[in-house]
């Protein structure tokens, strides 16, 4: 059994109540792997989503995910009296109600749940192995108490998109000690399930219209069928351990026997948590936890029949790997935690399928090609590899490997390449069209589209005369440093005249090719000061920072669009075309805290005090990573209005890469 000073030093420790119940269940936790499977529900274990699931495994890695073992069912009987430790809610109402016997949950390299009946402890722990997916859940029983466990496995194997329905066939077979639930198509998903402790039971069962609260909160379908495959039952007497072991499969081959060494397991897994700690070089504790939360996206994906390379998850629970995000994030999760060779694979990751100059926007979730349609996803890998190129000083591998494929994209990007990407007469950077959504604000529903900003985007242009000051800078011949200087001197002035708002004394978020300027403020333009290198003389750069603080800062991030305009959105929730048109409309963004608080110190100088004001602007943000919405994780938005209540993905890569990057910068300023 844990000890309770163990626990008072993790992150998440609740006492939990009946009275609190409600509010629990918008707590949730999370583990992942590299293939990009997960195992994710509430601290109290009660599935709120149709993206909750003990073991959801990706078929394809890290995309083509399936739920396969929604939940369980965990019965203790002792005497006549029988306790269920599990929820699950139908319609109105929770059935059964475990969370009476939870007193305590708290996760470390896994997720541990102590449930107290009578004199009986049950420490329930689920861990989830880092390279396949094998899920191990452990029962300690302590104390005083002798009496049978029940066990019951509740399965779907369905895309995790989709909702399962009784009419869907699936089965059950027997291979030694070893049961396999499947669906008909022997090539499909299968889960398997081993529990030397306990004899299984047939008696296969569909358990209707189970309600999962979050989906409609959020405008879907709600409700789902669940397939009981029968249960284990086992005797036991204090103290005992319990152990099932969860295999996901692609078929119905195992990949090797189940009998494994669990304490192997867990040891593997806690001995690879304090070695990426320690390879952060974590200042505290908050830096240990995001740590931590960095290694949640760092996936493998195969490249071809015989490579497989690092990428980046976007976000959980339904986002994959995306070229914009991966950039965005990479800095932050794998520079400034000491991860230079994942790093660099990365790079070469989506360096290779570079088509036309563009980076893609996203891999398909399904397996299919690349999808390239995003103007900036490009232009934010050239300023990682540059990052890149300052923290390891590898000169050989950026100019061997990076800057081929900068110098690429800088020259597709002038000349005109797909999506109407190219360099103007100005020098400036245009993109798109009305029908397009190249840039990150690509919110689209039904035809509509929220934010168009085509044409002349300023974060677009801030990041292409980056662009420009970086292939200048590390030019290997004389001439490449002056044709890029040069056209770096043709942006730089032609920045200011187009973009500058002289009424506002901050910058257009875009330039329409009618040349109508859109004087909304919103938070792209703070990349103009936030990157390494920029158009704007300080003067300028200290207004731009001051007018995103005034309109657009809140305790949790920027928002997308000031709240005194008029199409502003305070609120982000409702069916599919509501949240899609407030997501890019006020809805406040959490890694945009990075290069806010990266202009705001640069304005500042570094100073001791432009620090303290920046540690107590994350501190919002820090204590959501401890107390709010998925506990070690952060989340992708926020509500614009009080009291920014958390939104969209529970755990958002560049969220956490930014509040990570935050914390660094505040410690100790550097080029990360």
């Amino acid at each position: 059994m844990t000890k309770c000073s163990q626990c008072e030093a993790e992150n998440a420790i609740m006492n939990i109540t009946a009275e609190n119940v409600d509010h629990l269940l918008e707590k949730e936790w999370l583990l992942t792997n590299e293939r990009g499977s997960y195992s994710s529900s509430t601290i109290i274990g009660c599935n709120t989503r149709r993206y909750h699931g003990l073991l959801v495994s990706s078929l394809r890695p890290p995309v083509e995910r399936i739920v396969t073992l929604a939940d369980l069912l965990e019965t203790v009987r002792m005497g006549k009296q029988s306790y269920e430790l599990a929820n699950f809610e139908f319609s109105d109402r929770l059935h059964p109600r475990g969370y009476r016997y939870l007193k305590r949950f708290w996760q470390d390299e896994g997720v541990h749940f102590l449930y107290e009946i009578e004199n009986l402890q049950v420490e329930k722990s689920i861990y989830l192995c880092h390279d396949q997916d094998l899920l191990v859940i452990t029962y300690d029983f302590s104390g005083e108490g002798e009496g049978q466990f029940s066990l019951m496995p509740l399965v779907t194997l369905r895309d995790f998109h989709s909702l399962q329905s009784s009419s869907t066939s699936l089965t059950m077979e027997e291979d030694g000690d070893v049961y396999t639930a499947h669906v008909l198509d022997p090539h499909g998903p299968a889960v398997h399930f081993y529990c030397p402790e306990a004899s299984f039971h047939w008696g296969a069962d569909w358990w209707y219209a189970m309600h999962y609260r979050l989906e409609t909160r959020r405008g879907q379908s709600d409700y789902e069928d669940v397939w009981a495959c029968g249960a284990y039952q086992a005797e036991f007497k204090c103290p005992m351990r319990i152990t099932l072991l969860v295999q996901a499969t692609a078929g119905l081959q195992r990949p090797g026997p189940l009998d494994t060494d669990v304490d192997e397991i867990i040891r593997k897994l806690k001995d690879r948590r304090e070695e990426l700690v320690c390879r952060a070089d974590a200042k505290d504790d908050d830096e240990r936890q995001l740590a931590q939360a960095a290694d949640q996206f760092i996936v493998r994906r195969r490249i071809d029949e015989s490579r497989q390379s690092a990428s980046i998850m976007a976000g959980y629970h339904w986002f994959a790997d995306w070229g914009r995000d991966t950039f965005i994030s990479l800095p932050g999760l794998l520079l400034a935690t000491g991860r230079y060779s994942e790093a660099y694979e990365v790079l070469m990751t989506f360096g290779s399928v570079l088509s036309r100059g563009q980076i893609p926007n996203r891999f398909d979730d399904y397996g299919g090609p690349p999808h390239y349609n995003s103007v900036d996803a490009s232009l934010w890998y050239i300023n990682a590899a540059y990052q890149y190129l300052l923290v390891t000083g590898d000169e050989q591998v950026f100019q061997k490997h990076f800057r081929p494929v900068i110098k690429q994209i800088v020259e597709c990007y002038h000349r005109g390449t797909r999506d109407n990407i190219h360099a103007d007469e100005d020098g400036l950077l245009s993109a798109g069209d009305v029908n397009t959504q190249l840039t990150w604000m690509d919110a689209r529903c039904n035809g509509v589209s929220f934010t168009p900003r085509y044409g002349k985007a300023v974060e677009i242009n801030a990041l292409w005369y980056n662009a420009l000051r970086i292939l200048a800078e590390t030019g290997v011949t004389d001439k490449e440093r002056q044709d890029n200087h040069q056209r770096c001197r043709q942006v730089e002035s032609s920045f200011s005249p187009v973009f500058w708002n002289q009424v506002e004394r901050c910058l257009y978020d875009c330039i329409l090719p009618d040349g109508t300027a859109d004087a909304s403020i919103r938070p792209n333009q703070i990349f103009a000061v936030s990157l390494p290198f920029s158009c704007l003389d300080l003067d300028q750069q200290k207004s731009v920072v001051s007018a995103v603080r005034q309109h657009l800062l809140t305790p949790y991030g920027l928002r997308s669009l000031s709240n005194t305009d008029r199409h502003y959105q305070g609120h982000y929730e409702g069916d599919q075309f509501q949240r899609d048109s407030a997501y890019h409309q006020g809805t406040v963004w959490a890694f945009l805290t990075g290069p806010f608080i990266e202009a705001f110190l640069k304005v500042n100088e570094y100073s001791d005090a432009a620090k303290r004001m920046a540690g107590e602007m994350i501190s919002p943000l820090l204590h959501h990573l401890h107390e709010q919405g998925c506990l070690g994780s952060v989340s992708e938005i926020f509500d614009g209005d009080p009291p920014y209540y958390h939104r969209g993905c529970i755990a958002q890569a560049w969220s956490v890469a930014e509040l990570l990057r935050c914390k660094k910068m505040i410690n100790d300023p550097s080029p990360i």
